[in-house]
C-alpha cells in the first residue's frame, strides 16, 4: 500500500557552506520513490521560513523536514512545538547537535530519510524563553561573547573566525557577576560562564551540559567559577568530552526554571542569538515530536 504522507522539506540554501542544497537535492527523490509526498520551502529569510514553516504546519503536513543545522532546527521548533506535528531533521550545517541528540550526523543523510519514512516518533522537552524555543543549550557567559564578536567578523569563515574570537576575547575577559533564581532559590556569584542546558551539548559537539536528559523535565544549569585565563583555554578540549565535570569550578543545578541575569551578556542559544541578559527559562515537558 502507497504512503500518502505529505512532507514539508524547509531548506537553509546557506547551511554548510551551501552543502544543505546539495543534500536536498539528493534526499527528495529518495524520499519521493518511498511514496511520500514532499512539498519543498525555501525562505528568503529566518522570518519568510519560520512564515512558510508555520503556513504549511497550519495546512496539515504530517511532518515538517529541515535540512540545516541548528539554527534551521531551532526555526523549526516554532512552528511544530506543541503540536502534533513531528519534525524530521536532515543534518547539513555546522553545529548540528540536535541531530546528534538523535544519533544522525551529516555524513549519512539517507540514514534521515530513513528515520523520516519509518515514522516512529519520540517526544522530547523543550526550554522556553519569552515565548521562544530552544533544544539546546543558552550560552551565557565567555562562550556568549565569543559569539557576539565572531558575528560582528566579516573575516575570516567557519571555525577559524570562531579561534580567532576566543583569542581576543580572552585577552580582556573578566569573571562576571551574576544573580541566578534557581526554581525560586537566589544565588549571585561570579562566574566566567553560565549555560541553561535542554540538550547536553552545543557549538558542534561541546558538551557543557554533559548529563542533560531530553525528557526528564528539568533544564540543567551549569556554572563554570572563576579561573585563570590559562586554565580556561586548557579546559577548552574537556567540553568536548564532557570531562570538565570533574573541575572545582564546575557547579550543575537542575530546576524547571531559571532567571539568568548579568551585565553586558548577549545570551545565545541553538546557535541563534536570544537577546541580552536578563533572561528567565522554562523547560515545557514533552513540548516536540521528533521522527526518530
Amino acid at each position: 500500500m502507497p504512503d500518502s504522507r505529505v512532507i514539508a522539506l524547509l531548506t537553509n540554501p546557506t547551511a554548510g557552506k551551501g552543502r544543505s542544497l546539495q543534500v536536498r537535492d539528493a534526499v527528495v527523490p529518495r524520499l519521493r520513490a518511498r511514496g511520500l509526498a514532499v512539498k519543498l520551502i525555501q525562505g528568503r529569510d529566518a522570518d519568510d521560513a519560520l512564515d512558510l514553516a508555520r503556513a504549511s504546519v497550519d495546512e496539515g503536513v504530517d511532518a515538517l523536514v529541515v535540512v540545516g543545522g541548528d539554527g534551521l532546527v531551532n526555526i523549526g521548533l516554532q512552528a511544530v512545538s506543541l503540536t502534533d506535528t513531528p519534525l524530521g531533521i536532515v543534518p547539513s550545517g555546522t553545529g548540528n547537535d540536535v541531530g546528534r541528540y538523535l544519533g544522525l550526523t551529516r555524513k549519512d543523510p539517507m540514514a534521515a530519510v530513513d528515520r523520516i519514512v519509518a515514522g516512529r516518533t519520540r517526544t522530547l522537552d523543550l526550554a522556553r524563553s519569552g515565548g521562544r524555543y530552544f533544544a539546546t543549550v543558552l550560552a551565557a557567559g565567555f562562550d556568549a561573547v565569543v559569539n557576539e564578536r565572531a558575528n560582528r567578523m566579516t573575516w575570516p569563515k567557519g571555525q577559524m573566525r570562531y579561534n580567532l574570537a576566543t583569542l581576543s576575547e580572552l585577552r580582556t575577559f573578566e569573571p562576571l557577576p551574576y544573580t541566578l533564581d534557581l526554581d525560586g532559590q537566589t544565588r549571585r556569584l561570579d562566574a566566567m560562564l553560565v549555560a541553561v542546558g535542554n540538550g547536553p551539548s552545543f557549538g558542534g559537539g561541546l558538551r557543557i551540559a554533559e548529563g542533560a536528559i531530553l525528557d526528564d523535565g528539568l533544564l540543567d544549569v551549569i556554572v563554570i567559577k572563576p579561573m585563570s585565563k590559562i586554565r580556561l583555554v586548557r579546559t577548552y578540549p574537556q567540553l568536548f568530552k564532557g570531562t570538565h565535570t570533574t573541575l572545582p569550578q564546575y557547579e550543575r543545578h537542575r530546576v524547571r526554571t531559571v532567571t539568568v541575569a548579568g551585565p553586558g551578556i548577549v545570551a545565545y542559544a541553538d546557535g541563534e542569538r536570544f537577546g541580552p541578559l536578563p533572561l528567565t527559562i522554562e523547560c515545557v515537558p514533552n513540548a516536540l515530536k521528533v521522527l526518530a
